[in-house]
């Protein structure tokens, strides 16, 4: 097993910090129970440095990253830390497409959650049945589902699928959930999941009740007005559940 550089004293404030923040995305994702074994990604933007950017080591537990651990990789998938560490092929392929790609995303997220695979594996994917789905429904692309996602060929059909919206289902597979910030992606990534949750249960109930578009078009305007500072999308959330991470184990900023 490859162990951990000390990237602290290498490496800028900043890009300290942003590892510091995305090791704790991980181990909030274990928290909730997001995790896949060794598998998903959660990358971030290298602040300052628009081809680089921070990714798992493939082979850890989410629960086991660190800010030290994370990887430092460019678009072309060298590794620029010396991070002993492999990184996972489809979570290179796919992210580094979005990275190069989309310059006003620089955190994105994917996953294999039961209720959000499920979901994504049914005629019609999300449904407007419930208060989270409303807001999320008119933001979702889709995109069907070519195998596991090594092969850069697909990276063309990815961005049509995608087109101007920044979550995407794959079919079959899961989500990818992208933001202007990690701590707006997290939220996004919670509402979509909290959305499928809920849709899974009210199917297995009976026949749910649709929300009608102009209800949804004003349940998304309503939710714009009494949103926060932009900026801040996310932090307040994320920020509870550091607290709580950090009630269990403050290794990962180490």
């Amino acid at each position: 097993m490859a162990t951990a550089i000390n990237v602290q004293s290498s490496c800028s404030e900043e890009e300290w910090q942003a590892r510091q923040r995305l090791a704790a995305c991980y181990r909030i994702f274990a928290y909730l129970g997001w995790d896949e074994m060794i598998f998903n990604h959660i990358t971030l933007k290298v602040p300052g440095e628009d081809e680089a950017f921070l990714i798992n080591p493939y082979g850890l537990h989410f629960s086991e990253v660190t800010a030290s651990t994370l990887v430092k990789i460019d678009i072309e998938g060298n590794t620029l830390d010396g991070s002993t560490f492999p990184v996972n092929k489809a979570g290179f392929t796919q992210h580094s497409l979005f990275h190069r790609e989309l310059p006003e995303v620089h955190a994105i997220i994917h996953t294999h959650t039961t209720a959000t695979m499920a979901v994504g594996s049914v005629e019609g994917g999300l449904q407007p049945v419930n208060f989270y789905a409303a807001a999320v429904v008119p933001r979702l692309a889709y995109h069907k589902f070519e195998g596991v996602t090594v092969h850069a060929d697909e990276g063309p059909r990815f961005l049509a699928s995608l087109g101007n919206k920044r979550m995407m289902m794959l079919e079959n597979h899961g989500p990818v959930v992208m933001g202007r910030t990690l701590e707006q992606a997290f939220l996004d990534h919670w509402v979509l999941q909290r959305a499928c949750e809920i849709q899974m249960q009210t199917m297995a109930m009976g026949k749910p009740i649709m929300i009608g578009e102009e209800v949804i078009r004003k349940h998304v305007e309503s939710l714009s007005e009494t949103a926060i500072d932009p900026a801040m999308m996310g932090v307040p959330e994320f920020d509870a559940m550091v607290r709580l991470v950090d009630q269990q184990d403050k290794s990962w900023r180490e």
